[in-house]
């Protein structure tokens, strides 16, 4: 009897899921517990085991597709028929998921389309077996499926490389447009001379001391350890905080708990081990939900100024931009200094500019006078 493995609920509200990667093909024959696929949240990618033994008869959702909770994404052993074409052990046929629910049975399996794009072609009456995709490898796109059912033919491709938006890469797209939507950000802006913690810190680098400077900023000003909820503001009284991290397949934002509790040798390993796990592709769910507050550091590359965009949703996030040699003042004499700006952009929703430039003063004040 074939065996439907269902995208499973993955925990954390999360509704669907991309298909990262496939790691067994039609054909092979697995066991039980055998890694079977990659699945990419908006939080981590999680390799899921296969739950049964048996051939692959079909694989029923390509790489790059994000599928709801629920949906048939494999068929391992019987002869491959998917739910709907064949009753249930208990007799019943049971419903087929909505993404499978276009006219494409000709071609079942084998058209390279979207859930959605399958959906509008169902509702439709478009059969996607007749279509050839202009989309991103011979792909059916909605365009493709609405002039097909106007009789309109689409515009031809602009002669071009084409890559799918897909992995890491698509959830950034998607998670920055939400925070780019949803938060009226304002970005304030301070100088600070380092020359005192290069005086102390040794071979640290300077995020611990910012990370442990974030905190004092933070109790100062509660506001930017928050949350928006509605109508309510959430005071989060833990600092579990985000560090953004670049890697190969783009920004990532393992979070740093307890950094209140933490010394500068503890903060420093602990960044410097997420940061590995995150350009190597293992970080765990765990360790990339639930920040209250973020840091970006850009180092070198970092830029003499940027504005991150807020990590929604949070309300606030710390930049700290490219460190220099810079001409400042000291005793009334222009002296050279090691000096660098940071940034504090913030939810004008919940924080007032008042406060987040009392918040990045209070930063300052620490990083100029450490212990």
């Amino acid at each position: 009897m074939a065996y439907e493995f269902k995208l499973p609920d993955l925990g954390e509200g999360l509704t669907e899921g991309e298909i990262a990667r496939w790691l067994v093909a039609e054909g092979d024959e697995i066991v039980e517990d055998q890694p079977l696929v990659e699945i990419q949240t908006d939080k981590t990618t999680v390799e899921i085991p296969s739950p049964a033994a048996g051939k692959v008869a079909q694989i029923l959702v390509g790489e790059g597709d994000t599928v709801p909770v629920g949906t048939v994404l494999i068929v391992i052993g019987g002869d491959g028929a998917v739910a709907g074409e064949r009753p249930s052990a208990s007799g019943a046929a049971p419903t087929a998921p909505p993404p499978r629910q276009s006219s494409d049975s000709p071609a079942r399996g084998r058209v390279r389309a979207t859930p959605l794009v399958r959906r509008v072609a169902h509702e439709l009456g478009v059969d996607l077996g007749s279509l050839v995709g202009t989309g991103p490898q011979g792909r059916v796109t909605e365009d493709d499926v609405r002039g097909a059912a106007s009789g309109v033919e689409p515009a031809p491709a602009e002669a071009g490389r084409r890559e799918p938006l897909r992995g890491v890469r698509k959830l950034i797209a998607q998670h920055l447009t939400t925070s780019h939507r949803e938060v009226p950000a304002v970005t304030v802006v301070e100088e600070c001379d380092f020359a005192a913690l290069d005086a102390v810190r040794g071979q640290r680098s300077y995020l611990p001391y910012l990370l442990e400077a974030t905190v004092r900023g933070l109790r100062a000003v509660p506001e930017l350890n928050a949350r928006l909820e509605g109508d309510e503001i959430l005071y989060l009284e833990r600092f579990d905080l985000g560090l953004a991290v670049q890697t190969g397949q783009g920004l990532v934002v393992p979070v740093v708990r307890g950094v209140d509790a933490r010394s500068p040798d503890d903060l420093e390993a602990e960044a410097t081990r997420l940061a590995e796990a995150a350009r190597s592709g293992s970080l765990t769910p765990e360790e990339v939900r639930g920040s209250t507050f973020t840091v970006s550091s850009g180092g070198k590359l970092g830029g003499l100024f940027a504005t991150p965009l807020v990590n929604h949703p949070e309300v606030g996030i710390l930049g700290l931009h490219r460190i220099g040699e810079r001409p400042v003042v000291r005793d009334g004499q222009i002296v050279v200094g090691k000096v660098g700006w940071l940034s504090c952009t913030f939810d004008h929703r919940v924080v007032d500019g008042v406060r987040a430039s009392e918040f990045l003063l209070t930063v300052i004040g620490r990083l100029q006078g450490p212990e």
